[in-house]
Order: C-alpha cells, then structure tokens, then sequence
C-alpha cells in the first residue's frame, strides 16, 4: 500500500482515505497545501488485492458507508467530505 506524506507543520496525526479521481479529495488535500500541513494519503482505489481490503477495514472504523475524503485526525476525529470550515477550525487548535 502506497501511503504518501506531504511534509508541513505538525498538526498532529492527519490522515485521508481518497479516491484519485475524486475533486472533493483534491481539493481537501490542496486545502492542507494551503494550510501547511503535515498529512498522509492513501488513494483507496489505487490498492489492489489483500491490502485494499486491510485499508477498507481501518478506513470502516472511522467511515461506515465508505464516504470520500474521510480525514482523520489523531485517530480520534473524524471529518467525512469536504468540509473546509470543520478541518480549519479543528487544525487552528493545534
């Protein structure tokens, strides 16, 4: 499994579960760009076999209808879709 780290000032632990081909995804990881944020990705739909179904079931705790982009912060909170206001306001308390 490919999960790539975009290097920035440290939030705490973001994580996105994308799709390649999603523009919301897009635009919630040119949106941590913007901010200069740390994050990591995994593009969910370019996993392929038995590591697919590893990443559907970390993904399940945190999104249970398997929503795009799932942004998880700290393992704690979970943001599901593009929601500029919620990710900027959790990530400014950090």
């Amino acid at each position: 499994m490919e999960i790539v780290t975009i290097e920035g000032k440290d939030c705490g632990e973001v994580f996105i579960y994308a799709l390649s081909t999603c523009i919301w995804c897009k635009k919630t990881k040119n949106l941590l760009h913007e901010l200069g944020v740390k994050y990591s990705y995994v593009d969910v739909d370019l996993v392929e076999g038995d590591e697919q179904d590893k990443v559907y079931d970390d993904m399940k705790k945190f999104s249970p209808d398997f929503s795009f982009p799932t942004v998880v912060i700290d393992k704690s909170k979970c943001i599901i879709g593009y929601k500029e206001n919620d990710i900027k306001s959790i990530l400014e308390t950090k």
